[in-house]
């Protein structure tokens, strides 16, 4: 698969160019990310300016419901998206001041895995039923380091130790089917880490594992963090498994960042309604246990994004503004941003 670059006739946003980026470098950067898909249904718009960065040893969390965007993102950023139907229309993707979307495909290789690397979403889809997982370990260290077969065995056995599989030396030759879901889930981390990458990408490490599997997976790539000082980007829908491990959380609906702010903030003092309803659908231990806040409405379809603000059908607060001006990027200072009109009332309280 290679990266999408072709631009359509209907040109609807700015087109992609090669200015520098602003301000000072980051490891990874992504800014004003347009991505669509050509369907039967028509053109979805699933990325709509999507902007963020992180440094390395620092961990940002991407939020959202399904279909807002987080796993197109990471796809992109991996250049892995399927080309046809997306199309990427403009934007930047750069790693430490290196333009991705340009540059040539070889180029581009050297960087998947090394530079930086996935853990996909479902392991045991991820991995090839037909080969043992060490095999699938040290494929990568074969074809981009040279390693010998016995070699890159050693270290797949190293790495699965290194991710707490038990008896790896003995479940080197085992194949996905014979581990459990957290189990398969560490592969995945071992596979992602083999060559040592300086960014790694976490798409929903912890779906349909139990709530104890969660805490120790999460706790594991908090561990091999510290260790390596790489960036993590952990992209999830479930802002309890976050809390304890992000520095800052950014909070996608229908393809925009639309709240931007360091943990604390975003959890204590949101400035956008979206992440306030977020925050309020989490169980809590107290008040009826029979009684859960949801979120009225369906996300919207991409090829049909509503005017003006798209939350705005699923809004309490909405007024008329919302439904016919899309809102802009308000800072509410430190680096916490709001695409909302209303962000500095919510943010106070006064809404």
């Amino acid at each position: 698969m290679t990266t999408a670059t072709r631009q359509p006739d209907d040109a609807t946003v700015p087109q992609r160019d090669d200015a520098p980026p602003a301000g000072g470098r980051h490891l990874l950067e992504v800014q004003d990310l347009f991505v669509e898909f050509h369907t039967r249904e028509g053109v979805a718009r699933v990325l709509n300016g999507v902007s963020y960065d992180v440094d390395a040893g620092e961990t940002l969390a991407v939020l959202g419901e399904s279909g807002s965007g987080k796993s197109v993102t990471a796809q992109a950023i991996m250049g892995i998206l399927d080309v046809p139907p997306a199309v990427i229309r403009a934007g930047h993707i750069r790693y430490d001041g290196r333009e991705l979307l340009t540059m040539a495909e070889d180029e581009r290789r050297a960087i998947r895995g090394a530079g930086v690397a996935m853990v996909f979403q479902d392991a045991l889809s991820a991995l090839n039923p037909v080969f043992p997982v060490g095999w699938q370990i040290a494929e990568g260290l074969r074809v981009r380091e040279g390693r010998s077969q016995a070699d890159a065995m050693a270290r797949a056995i190293e790495l699965m130790d290194r991710v707490r599989i038990p008896a790896a030396r003995d479940r080197v030759r085992d194949y996905p089917h014979q581990f459990s879901g957290g189990m398969r889930q560490r592969v995945m981390i071992a596979m992602a880490l083999a060559l040592g990458p300086r960014v790694l990408i976490a798409d929903e490490p912890t779906t349909a594992l139990d709530v104890t599997v969660q805490a120790q997976i999460m706790d594991l790539l908090a561990d091999l963090q510290r260790e390596t000082g790489m960036a993590l980007i952990l992209i999830t829908h479930d802002l309890g498994v976050v809390a304890s491990v992000a520095d800052r959380i950014a909070v996608m609906y229908a393809g925009r960042i639309v709240e931007h702010a360091d943990v604390y903030t975003l959890y204590g003092r949101p400035g956008h309604p979206y992440t306030r309803a977020l925050i309020d659908s989490i169980p809590r231990h107290h008040g009826r246990a029979d009684k859960l806040t949801t979120i009225s409405g369906l996300p919207p379809n991409l090829t049909r994004i509503p005017r003006g603000c798209p939350f705005h059908p699923r809004c309490p607060l909405r007024q008329d503004v919302c439904t016919t001006d899309v809102p802009p990027s308000i800072d509410l200072g430190d680096g916490h941003t709001s695409a909302c009109h209303f962000a500095e009332e919510v943010f106070d309280g006064r809404r």
